[in-house]
């Protein structure tokens, strides 16, 4: 297991990397993979606007991309790179009335849920990566 954090263009810091690693950790078990190598890259929306038209060929801001270098039939392990923009994070925060750490949280777990297969493009996919951000979210908030 090796969950690593960068920064790209921000300076942001998240709290309770360790905590956070392990809670990952955990969510990868309980979807049935084993954690590989997961980079969470936070960044300005400006870099994540960047990435998603070079790599997506879309022209709108995001909160996550995900690029996944999954073994899902072999090893069953889970490994890639998430980027997150920090900025649409906050403003997302806001807008859903959570706290900036709340939603960044919701972010950094929905990174891992497309690692481990989870899809969210139709409204069934849409509700089922809700409900299961959702009930990890509980899951960080039973083991403080």
């Amino acid at each position: 297991m090796a969950v690593r954090y960068y920064t790209d263009d921000c300076r942001y810091r998240l709290p309770e990397k360790r905590r956070t690693a392990q809670w990952l950790h955990d969510v990868a078990l309980a979807e049935g993979y084993t954690l590989g190598e997961v980079c969470y890259i936070f960044c300005s929306a400006a870099r994540l606007l960047e990435m998603n038209r070079q790599y997506l060929g879309h022209d709108y801001y995001t909160d996550v991309i995900t690029f996944d270098y999954s073994d899902r039939r072999g090893t069953r392990t889970v490994s890639g790179d998430i980027f997150i923009d920090v900025e649409t994070v906050a403003d997302n925060a806001r807008e859903y009335g959570a706290t900036r750490l709340q939603e960044m949280r919701r972010v950094v777990v929905h990174g891992l849920l497309h690692l481990c297969g989870q899809g969210d493009k139709t409204p069934r996919t849409n509700a089922q990566m809700h409900r299961k951000e959702d009930k990890y979210l509980k899951f960080w908030e039973e083991e403080q």
